[in-house]
């Protein structure tokens, strides 16, 4: 229970001109002597799904010490890719031998292995077409976000890594681009599209009012979006208790330290007009993702979007990470020829995304939301659409879910399952409350007991 002597709304909007600041979680938005289950301050779960392509290294993703016997096809405590989310992994279960069914060719043909992306979190095979006529299924985060996404500032969000550039018509095997452009569906038919820039996400976030000359002019002269509403915050800060205002400020420097960062970015894109990465985006690819995941922080911690959606590494993704020590990019590394050191490279670029995970996970670990943290409050979908890319297998996939689900979310750190991977998708949305006997072409879900 909760005991504040002041009363603000869990709604409170700061607005200035061109900006519009939502408030972080404090005690002062639930009432005194009120139970927080019982407010409007009540921390809602968050969601987000996250697909990398072209899953995970054979042998590296599970523990494979010789000293617990043989481990082939068993996944057995944290491996080498998983190792630097141990400090998460009292709130993660990481699943196999569930099979991408939905992403798998169908019966009779062949190809298309790399362009059925929307199956990952719809569970649903996309129709072959490269008309207007597509046709897949609705996403698990959107019927999330049907639930819980509709109170907040904006329903939910849908981010990227990788611009899919000029990607229009017809991908590869008679499939359209929509099915490996987004694997945010609003419906059969609506794929929503994934925002690349962390300037324009955190413009969408903050940003309220005005032309985009005039944001253009504002971020040119170095003028902060908070500066905006400075008198704003002072003004409320007076009438908060000491807990609060320290939240607030930590809040408020983490949103400029971001805003930083971009501008640092926005003045080398003007610098460097010829970079073909957009105006606004970071040439170095660990920036971005760090970005990224820095912008889906603030958002929930704002309360602004409760689910969003990651395309983290695209189908056939061109992507080097010269951070994780392999300079070869990302869908030539998966095709390692079962050559002993290139296997190793894909499993180092494997470790690699979880580090960039470990980042996200440890921010949302430290950052109070109610009677808990933002990640006791949330869950992360990882999941692809592959198991061993090298053979373009669609068998064992590697998932894994981690985050408390506000309690909703009992971890089991290793699972073996059968079944299409959309059983996984269905144990989600169990965790979120949504009575739902199936999704996509799941058959039961996956238990985790």
């Amino acid at each position: 229970m909760f005991n504040t002597k002041k009363h603000i709304s869990r709604r409170t909007v700061l607005r200035g001109a061109g900006a519009a600041l939502a408030l972080p979680f404090l005690e002062s938005m639930v009432g005194a002597q009120t139970p927080l289950a019982k407010t409007a301050a009540n921390p809602t779960p968050r969601f987000t799904g996250v697909f990398s392509a072209h899953g995970w290294s054979p042998t590296y993703w599970h523990d494979t010490r010789t000293d617990i016997g043989p481990t082939e096809g068993r996944n057995i405590g944290l491996g080498f890719i998983h190792e630097p989310l141990k400090p998460f992994q009292d709130q993660l279960t990481i699943c196999a031998g569930l099979d991408a069914t939905s992403s798998m060719p169908p019966a009779g043909t062949s190809g298309g292995d790399h362009a059925r992306t929307s199956a990952s979190l719809t569970g649903a095979p996309p129709k072959k077409t490269g008309g207007p006529d597509i046709y897949c299924g609705i996403s698990v985060d959107q019927v999330i976000a049907q639930k819980y996404g509709q109170e907040a500032l904006i329903p939910s969000i849908q981010l990227g890594i990788e611009d899919p550039g000029s990607n229009t018509g017809v991908c590869g095997w008679g499939y359209s681009c929509a099915y490996t452009n987004s694997i945010s569906w609003a419906g059969p038919s609506k794929p929503l599209p994934h925002e690349v820039n962390p300037l324009v996400v955190f413009e969408r976030l903050f940003g309220e009012g005005g032309t985009p000359q005039e944001r253009l002019a504002r971020r040119k002269a170095n003028t902060s979006i908070l500066d905006a509403v400075t008198h704003r915050v002072a003004d409320l800060k007076r009438n908060l208790p000491a807990g609060d205002r320290n939240r607030l400020s930590d809040y408020l420097e983490n949103v400029r330290e971001v805003e930083r960062r971009l501008q640092l970015a926005t003045n080398r894109s003007s610098a460097a007009p010829a970079m073909e990465m957009p105006f606004g985006a970071p040439q170095s690819i660990d920036e971005h993702i760090k970005l990224v995941w820095d912008l889906q922080l603030l958002a929930f911690q704002g309360d602004i979007t409760r689910v969003s959606a990651l395309l983290y590494a695209r189908d056939e993704s061109g992507t080097a990470y010269p951070e994780s020590g392999v300079k070869a990019a990302n869908h030539g590394s998966s095709h390692h020829g079962e050559d002993p050191v290139r296997r190793e490279d894909w499993a180092k670029i494997n470790r690699y995304q979880m580090q960039t995970l470990a980042y996200f996970l440890q921010k949302m670990k430290d950052t109070n939301d109610g009677d808990g943290s933002l990640l006791d409050h949330s869950l992360l979908l990882w999941t692809s659409n592959m198991g061993n890319a090298n053979q373009h297998s669609h068998v064992n996939v590697g998932s894994l879910l981690v985050g408390g689900a506000s309690g909703a979310h009992k971890a089991k750190l290793n699972v073996i399952a059968e079944g299409p991977t959309s059983n996984f998708l269905l144990t989600t949305l169990h965790m979120f409350g949504v009575d739902t006997e199936s999704i996509g072409d799941s058959t039961r879900p996956v238990s985790l007991t």
